[in-house]
């Protein structure tokens, strides 16, 4: 791995932010994997060598891989957005996160690997990047990537269901639905959630039962919780290309940790897709990134 260093990159989108990124590349590639971070203080920035096994992996098939950190990274974090010469001032990061706006991020990359002369594109996604995946496919079917990557696809909304109950969820969700469109949408909610900080608008993206972020409700679907209008698994269902959806059976976001009944649901819908699940992994398949990366690597082919 000491021969293979990272080239720090900016990717720009149309609305005008620069986020930033690492670059691995081998030589004379024109495949590359874009890979999306998860939520929370995420950062690509503070991985190191727990990145080693895949990077290392997809050099041996000739495949770079683009790590860069999309605006949902961090809790809070300020970005300039650049228009017309005139930069402003506007704060991103998991506490104001649109989930939808994953779309210009993923497509900045894209642009921005083309420039680089790339020719084939693979998308994968850990936790809600695996979300972000279903959610480019939803609303932009028509793209340049070749194959879907998903790792451990969660249920946010249910997750935060769970965690404050039913009526504290419904009075909180009714309360930011009020105010995520005035000023008051950008405040901070300090007791959403014990570990976590959002705005109004933000809480909102996140725990709207019928909104983009709902993309795994495994809770509604296994639990028999009635919380959504709109139909279950929609996002996923959008998915056309070829997709490698994996977990660790030990995962800990899981619903009721039964990491297999999920994996056979989302079977149900999209039986033509790639299923692994890594014994003894966890969400974040730690100690078992050597078994991930190959079977990555040998999936790309």
């Amino acid at each position: 791995m000491k021969d293979i260093k990272p080239e720090f990159v900016e990717i720009k989108t149309k609305d005008g932010l620069l986020l930033p990124g690492l670059l691995y590349e081998p030589k004379h590639a024109k495949a590359a994997v874009i890979y999306l971070h998860g939520n929370g203080s995420s950062s690509v920035f503070y991985k190191g060598k727990e990145n080693y096994p895949v990077i290392t992996a997809l050099h041996k098939k000739g495949i770079a891989i683009l790590y860069f950190n999309n605006r949902g990274a961090h809790i809070i974090k300020g970005l300039n957005i650049n228009r017309k010469g005139r930069a402003k001032r506007k704060y991103f990061g998991m506490a104001y996160e649109q989930i939808k706006e994953c779309v210009p991020d993923i497509d900045g990359a894209v642009s921005f690997l083309k420039q680089r002369g790339y020719k084939k594109f693979y998308l994968m996604g850990a936790s809600t990047g695996a979300n972000k995946i279903c959610i480019y496919s939803f609303y932009k079917p028509r793209n340049e990537i070749s194959k879907y990557i998903l790792l451990c696809g969660g249920d946010d909304t249910g997750i935060y269901y769970r965690a404050l109950g039913k009526s504290r969820f419904w009075k909180l969700l009714a309360e930011a639905r009020r105010k995520r469109n005035k000023k008051e949408g950008l405040k901070l909610i300090t007791d959403a959630y014990p570990t976590d900080l959002f705005s109004y608008k933000g809480f909102y993206d996140i725990a709207n039962p019928d909104g983009d972020y709902n993309v795994f409700p495994f809770l509604e679907a296994l639990g028999k919780v009635k919380l959504s209008k709109k139909p279950l698994f929609r996002h996923f269902k959008s998915i056309k290309k070829p997709a490698l959806v994996m977990y660790g059976d030990k995962d800990q976001f899981s619903w009721k940790k039964d990491v297999y009944k999920a994996v056979e649901l989302l079977r149900s819908y999209r039986p033509e897709l790639t299923y692994k699940v890594i014994k003894g992994a966890d969400h974040g398949f730690k100690g078992h990134t050597k078994e991930l990366a190959n079977i990555i690597a040998n999936w790309l082919g």
